[in-house]
């Protein structure tokens, strides 16, 4: 079922129509937030045309606006991640496997840099402002630069250098760590970035994109409630409005959407949420087995939500629910605790349903929300690849603690909610715009 746009209200403030490209790569997760800010921009009446990887264009436009296929297939960089990184913490020895695994990444990645650079420049033409994601922003911040259009990115996890990312760290220690990921980020990509630099006719970069973004005096989102990283504000204040912390941007189902889990979950006592959302399990059975099995000890049902994986036809216990998709924020505050990836947007929606969180994380963003839970003292978090039914029963048992259930509680009512949210990215994002920034 379609995404419907509410019709303006009478008493919502008036802005002239404005072009907005959202150009935006990676998972749903990734792509999602942009979604939603195309979603309230085009509600005001404005143009809004979304470039999304071919495997998500349907959900882009089932939002209710245009949306072109921009750069690969995404599901198949979650697969060549996934790999490397279960290989690279199991197997760190195996430099000849995960040196061919590097390889098919950068490959992928240049292919996908090369579409994208083909894409986006007609697209942006009488465009009033870019706004692209996190995942892949270089390809927009070029195309911006070269056609004199401003920029704003949305940012569902703080990854700029700053020292609250380590809290075992010294501030100073952190940011100087996530300075010099970031600084081999760039290097790592450099060849191509130049490649489509000459193709725009602009001058080789001498900085990372991120930096030239920050220098220039770029917006950027922070799509997640200040509350989750305390002290950030600080560390980020000179840097004033534009890193405005908005909250979690979330789309949200058709209500028909959960029509076979509500019913499952009123017939017995709340159940325990399992989702890796599109970060496919390398065994569906094995995991199905597990969550079982952790279960049953625990004397708890499971939700499991399949996202990118594909259960087939795994055979499934009288405790445990299967289901493709369902809406979280219907969902998880009838759970008794969420166990998931680490994904911003789920982890988000965790916190404002109030529920503690087990985080099992495959990619290297992923620990940051693993370590805000902790921080917060409302989950915790491990390696997926490490986790066995012994350490789920264990983690599960700490987080189900009276003491957590409070704590998550308790946070819950400091979250902004989604169309809050929602409502101050497009403010931020038309007032940007129509002020007209300052050109990357």
């Amino acid at each position: 079922m379609p995404l419907t746009v509410p019709a303006r209200t009478t008493t919502e403030r008036l802005e002239p129509a404005m072009k907005f490209v959202l150009p935006a790569f990676g998972t749903r997760g990734d792509v999602e937030p942009c979604i939603v800010v195309g979603r309230e921009l085009a509600r005001r009446g404005h143009d809004v045309l979304m470039a999304v990887p071919p495997n998500l264009v349907g959900l882009a436009k089932s939002a209710g606006f245009e949306a072109v296929a921009y750069g690969l297939d995404s599901q198949i960089s979650m697969e060549l991640q996934r790999n490397y990184w279960t290989c690279f913490y199991h197997a760190p020895w195996k430099f000849r496997e995960l040196s061919r695994m590097a390889r098919e990444i950068e490959q992928f990645g240049a292919e996908c840099w090369e579409q994208m650079t083909a894409t986006l420049p007609p697209l942006v033409d009488g465009a009033d402002l870019i706004i692209t994601g996190l995942i892949y922003e270089q390809p927009a911040v070029n195309v911006s630069e070269s056609c004199g259009i401003p920029l704003a990115t949305v940012q569902a996890v703080p990854v700029r250098p700053h020292g609250q990312m380590m809290p075992f760290l010294p501030a100073p220690l952190s940011r100087l760590v996530m300075a010099a990921n970031e600084w081999m980020s760039w290097r790592a990509m450099q060849k191509v970035e130049d490649a489509q630099r000459r193709q725009l006719g602009l001058p080789r970069a001498k900085v990372a994109a991120s930096r030239r973004i920050a220098q220039r005096g770029a917006l950027e989102i922070q799509a997640y409630d200040k509350v989750c990283f305390p002290g950030l504000v600080a560390d980020w204040a000179k840097w004033g409005d534009h890193r405005p912390f908005v909250g979690a941007l979330s789309l949200e189902l058709p209500p028909d959407a959960d029509e076979e889990v509500e019913p499952w979950i009123a017939a017995g006592t709340p159940p325990i949420f399992f989702g890796f959302g599109s970060i496919p399990v390398e065994s569906p059975s094995e995991t199905i087995a597990m969550i079982s099995a952790v279960c049953a000890r625990l004397g708890e049902r499971a939700l499991v939500c399949a996202g990118w994986s594909d259960y087939g036809n795994v055979a499934l216990p009288e405790h445990v629910k299967l289901v493709r998709a369902l809406d979280a924020a219907t969902v998880f505050p009838a759970c008794r605790a969420v166990v998931h990836h680490g994904g911003g947007g789920t982890t988000c929606a965790g916190l404002r349903a109030g529920v503690p969180a087990l985080i099992l994380w495959t990619l290297p963003d992923q620990p940051a929300w693993g370590a805000a839970v902790k921080r917060l003292k409302v989950g915790t978090a491990r390696r997926f690849s490490s986790a066995n039914e012994e350490s789920m029963v264990s983690d599960l048992r700490t987080i189900l603690a009276p003491d957590y259930i409070a704590r998550a509680r308790e946070l819950a009512t400091r979250m902004t909610q989604p169309a809050d949210a929602a409502a101050a990215a497009a403010d931020r994002v038309q007032e940007f715009a129509r002020l007209r920034g300052v050109v990357v």
